[in-house]
């Protein structure tokens, strides 16, 4: 047996609750007629109460409460086989992770920026596929499309300065990377997210979007950073910050270079969005870009459901509440039969007159 919500077992002293409720109600009372009269003649005046059927009624709806608690944790027993198709879209993420992305023109730094840009992406995600490419010097994939997030998501936590010891910023091969991780054989439709401060120190990043435009693929860009730049702090041998300098002992400014990435993504009909100060952001594109490309099926699996048997715990509950509701105390049941007798009584006064 399956339940579907476990957490309204809380409930359960409920019951306790009412067991305690009762057994002192019906001390109270029996007190309070001991004071009016004795038992011998509260029994011969048909007004004793039948302690029994008390217990019967409060028995009721006890069990009546218990199924009703079964019946919100949804009980669930048999089931079949169904298939279900997952739909979505396949996104790679090329994250930026050359030492540039240390730059704190924005809080705490760009690469941590980079990294709440895509959480913010997931959290709005509905079933895509999302992969990741870090890349500085050279790109690899570091976590290939998977449609479980909280793996993703570890992936993400994970990525630094130091995972690529190769310096430098390639972004044609980070594009050239992201085209071939996702699925030759796949006909889902594909996007790259490009996540950078846009300096290049490789190849003409325009000659890998045009290969991506090739393929049916949209290249959406995210700059991240500043146009006036900042200067790069970095730990040295002895732990201490200082500014990361050049070959020529020049301390280095990076900036922010929306141009190029503008380039790219109008190259493949995306766009282009920098990651702060801005109503435009990586969600917003994913919601009224991304999210708007035909869906495919990537996945077809038999899974299986088990079906709800509530209705039958909630049957017993009401049957056992409405009968409790019939059955009535003898005090009760004396004074309606008197009641009656009176009245035929009456009626046949009035009869003889």
């Amino acid at each position: 047996m399956k339940y579907g919500n476990l957490n309204y077992l809380y409930l359960l002293p409920v019951i306790l609750l009412l067991i305690l409720g009762y057994v002192l109600v019906f001390r109270r009372k029996a007190k309070d007629l001991n004071i009016f009269a004795n038992t011998e003649l509260l029994q011969k005046a048909g007004l004793s109460i039948n302690w029994k059927r008390q217990w019967l009624k409060a028995t009721l709806i006890i069990v009546g409460v218990l199924f009703l608690i079964f019946t919100l944790i949804e009980p669930k027993w048999g089931y079949h086989w169904e298939e279900v198709e997952k739909k979505g879209i396949d996104i790679m993420i090329a994250i930026d992770t050359s030492r540039s992305m240390l730059a704190d023109d924005v809080k705490p730094n760009r690469l941590e920026v980079a990294k709440r840009e895509v959480e913010d992406l997931l959290n709005v995600l509905e079933g895509d596929r999302v992969g990741l490419v870090a890349f500085a010097g050279s790109a690899f994939t570091y976590c290939p499309l998977t449609s479980d997030y909280g793996a993703f998501r570890l992936f993400l936590n994970d990525l630094n300065t130091n995972i690529i010891p190769l310096g430098g910023t390639a972004i044609a091969e980070a594009i050239r990377k992201s085209i071939s991780t996702f699925e030759v054989t796949s006909k889902n439709h594909k996007a790259v997210i490009l996540i950078t401060d846009g300096e290049n120190h490789a190849d003409d990043p325009i000659k890998a979007a045009m290969q991506a435009k090739e393929q049916g693929i949209v290249i959406y860009t995210v700059g991240v950073g500043k146009k006036d730049g900042s200067y790069i702090r970095i730990k040295d041998d002895s732990g201490n910050y200082t500014l990361l300098k050049d070959r020529q002992g020049q301390v280095i400014k990076s900036r922010l270079d929306e141009i190029t990435l503008n380039k790219i993504a109008l190259e493949t009909d995306g766009l282009y969005t920098p990651a702060y100060g801005t109503q435009w952001g990586l969600e917003k594109i994913y919601k009224d870009s991304i999210a708007k490309i035909e869906e495919s099926t990537y996945k077809t699996q038999r899974v299986k459901r088990y079906i709800n048997r509530f209705q039958i715990p909630l049957f017993v509950a009401l049957v056992l509440i409405t009968l409790e509701s019939f059955l009535m105390d003898r005090k009760k049941e004396v004074i309606h039969r008197k009641d009656t007798e009176d009245a035929k009584e009456m009626q046949n006064a009035q009869g003889l007159g």
